[in-house]
């Protein structure tokens, strides 16, 4: 158990914390800026969530650079960040703050690829990280801590921003997944 494992399975118990912060009502009145207001919850929340993703850079960089890539750190890493993601794109499903749909199309394009990534593997292809997935991984942390916040500081200026946000996060996911499943459609082999 190496340091960049730890951090990696710091990460996922933060799930759970995360969730309980955005889930659980405690009884604290909101913070309030004119029409603007959030509750403590969110704030705890999302403070947690950005300290987890970044987590995520770090945690390859520290195996990377101390050359301590294992096979657990390559099983629990794409693991914590699915579960990351997925956790908090549910809560804010459950707290209407997330149309559903988006949530399904970002949920299932993970499931999507891990399968691909677990056929390629049984062949001895590795699927590497590609422009697209990070950019997606991007896009859709901006969209998380966007409707978290509730959208501050766009609130103020009338810019919809979480839901632009998160269309984007869903079009570049979607993209990326049909990316993935392109450069690498040779590998699913149909029985008849």
């Amino acid at each position: 158990m190496n340091l960049a494992n730890r951090i990696t399975l710091a990460r996922i118990f933060l799930v759970p914390i995360i969730m309980f912060f955005l889930l659980v009502k405690l009884d604290l009145p909101p913070i309030k800026i004119e029409q603007f207001s959030i509750t403590y919850n969110q704030i705890i929340a999302v403070l947690i969530f950005i300290i987890a993703a970044s987590t995520d850079s770090l945690d390859g960089y520290i195996a990377r650079k101390r050359k301590l890539i294992t096979n657990l750190g390559k099983l629990l890493d794409p693991l914590a960040d699915k579960l990351l993601v997925t956790a908090v794109l549910v809560s804010l499903v459950d707290m209407g703050k997330l149309d559903a749909w988006i949530a399904v199309v970002i949920i299932s394009r993970e499931f999507a690829v891990t399968g691909l990534r677990s056929i390629c593997a049984a062949e001895g292809i590795v699927i590497a990280a590609s422009k697209l997935g990070k950019w997606k991984t991007a896009a859709q942390i901006t969209a998380i801590i966007a409707l978290l916040i509730n959208n501050f500081p766009f609130a103020f200026l009338d810019i919809p921003f979480d839901l632009i946000a998160s269309w984007i996060a869903a079009i570049i996911t979607i993209y990326s997944g049909i990316d993935y499943f392109a450069k690498n459609w040779h590998v699913i082999q149909f029985d008849n």
